[in-house]
């Protein structure tokens, strides 16, 4: 399976909630979860086959073996008894051997009815000519792969941008025949992220097109390492495939495109969450007040009646309800909302002067004092 590597997508942000926490872990690509649940199913499907094959093979033995006792028997006309017992177990072998044949006949009708996919396109249909053989490639390390992708995407973007933006098959292949280049895990790599920028965007259309092309080419590299050649050497295998394929290739082949357009939307919403919560922060750092408490927050969290005070910017009013409450619970009040600026008690300490903290609740007391005395 070819692997999209994240190592590169350092602007590809993601939650500490999803599988893949981080570009720079080498956790499963958008491709590869996808391919590991079909090649166990696949497995899973052909282990199912081979425990058929081993157990008619095995009721066949049994069965030779007894016909064989039972021409003993008949040659040397032992006990009736005993010959009437290997004949129950050679009828009974024989219904066993019918049932498994059965379910081999099943399983057989199944298997020709299983749609077609990246991994089976390799089998019965594809010439594998020996062109161009890759060798399995010596690990690299992140900062390898990381330049690697930078210095082709710095020397091709003009191109892998044209590309991603091609409608059909036909010109697909010419463009890749004229650019064979192109054809590697880089240019994947790359239209994934433009994938993701476009549906950040919200260009929803462009982003299924890129899409489409996105896929082609990660079907193309899997053919590849398939069929253990470069994916140069066996393009065009691909599109002579594609293009000749019945419903069932093509039902496939749409099936994992909306796969991955379903994966990109959901990495997108994520981009997209992250970015807004950044926002907000910055926001709400802005608003801090000279106590380091948010005012919108400290405003939630107060009474309505002060709330009332504060959307009429009415002191007297403040200072009304202030009288009314408890001390402690007023003098708490106050002291927070000084700490976040929604209350500068006089001039002098908005230009920046510092008061002790029980100054604020006794001048509002005090002012409520001098009122009455009038």
């Amino acid at each position: 399976m070819s692997r999209i590597d994240y190592s590169v997508w350092d602007h590809i942000e993601v939650s500490d909630d999803e599988d893949d926490t981080h570009p720079n872990i080498d956790t499963p690509s958008l491709f590869r979860w996808r391919h590991q649940a079909r090649v166990d199913r696949m497995e899973e499907f052909q282990k199912k086959g081979e425990d058929i094959n081993k157990s008619l093979k095995e009721c066949r033995r049994k069965l030779t073996e007894t016909q064989k006792k039972l021409q003993e028997l008949n040659v040397s006309g032992e006990a009736k008894a005993e010959l009437s017992k290997v004949q129950a177990e050679e009828k009974k072998l024989k219904k066993e051997e019918r049932d498994w044949e059965r379910k081999l006949d099943e399983y057989n009708r199944e298997e020709k009815k299983m749609p077609w996919n990246v991994d089976t396109l390799s089998r019965d249909g594809f010439s594998k000519s020996i062109v161009n053989v890759k060798p399995d490639p010596s690990e690299e390390t992140e900062e390898e792969k990381e330049q690697k992708h930078k210095t082709f995407v710095e020397k091709n973007e003009k191109q892998l941008k044209h590309f991603g933006m091609l409608r059909r098959w036909d010109d697909s292949q010419k463009y890749l025949s004229d650019n064979p280049h192109l054809v590697c895990e880089e240019t994947a790599n790359y239209l994934v992220i433009m994938c993701i920028d476009l549906e950040v965007e919200e260009k929803h259309a462009l982003m299924e097109q890129v899409a489409h092309q996105t896929i082609v080419m990660q079907f193309i590299l899997e053919l590849a390492k398939s069929l253990k050649l470069d994916p140069r050497g066996c393009f065009r295998q691909f599109f002579a495939k594609i293009k000749t394929a019945d419903q069932q290739y093509q039902d496939a082949f749409n099936d994992e495109l909306e796969s991955f357009k379903e994966r990109v939307r959901g990495r997108a919403k994520i981009r997209i969450e992250k970015a807004i919560k950044e926002y907000e922060e910055e926001e709400r750092q802005k608003r801090m007040g000279p106590g380091g408490l948010d005012p919108a927050e400290v405003y939630e969290s107060l009474p309505p009646e002060m709330q009332k005070c504060f959307d009429e910017k009415d002191i007297q009013m403040l200072q009304d309800v202030i009288s009314k409450m408890d001390p402690t619970e007023a003098k708490l009040h106050m002291k927070r909302c000084i700490d976040s600026g929604l209350w500068v008690p006089n001039a002098k300490e908005a230009a920046g002067v510092e008061k002790e903290e029980e100054a604020t609740y006794e001048e509002v007391k005090q002012e409520q004092g001098e009122d009455k005395t009038e």
